[in-house]
């Protein structure tokens, strides 16, 4: 049991040293924006992380109003992230992806639903 606490103690002291601090950090705050009209339905995955986390899961975003995010960051210090968007409206339903990399504090990142949704 002592040697748990010993290890645990020696590696806290040296993941600054080994890159952990960017791990372990306060990230980077983002913004997602719908960029339409129509609600849609968010789902945001950072990739800074293995496996991806979600940070963000079927969040409906009103119309042209944003939502803030923080993303871990890579070895680089950037915010790396994939996101998925689908309209709420069930009759036309619309949807969207894309991956967002390299992206710095406050960054902005539009999401959309205009293409068509695989079945």
């Amino acid at each position: 049991m002592r040697a748990n606490h010993r290890s645990a103690l020696i590696l806290a002291l040296l993941l600054p040293f080994m890159g952990g601090a960017a791990a372990f950090g306060d990230g980077i705050a983002v913004k997602i924006t719908n960029d339409g009209t129509e609600d849609v339905l968010v789902t945001v995955y950072d990739m800074s992380t293995h496996p991806y986390q979600v940070v963000l899961m079927n969040a409906r975003i009103n119309g042209f109003t944003s939502v803030p995010v923080s993303l871990l960051t890579d070895s680089a210090g950037k915010a790396n992230l994939a996101w998925t968007a689908r309209s709420v409206d069930a009759t036309n339903q619309r949807c969207g992806h894309a991956n967002k990399i390299g992206l710095g504090n406050a960054a902005s990142v539009r999401v959309y639903a205009d293409s068509n949704c695989n079945a």
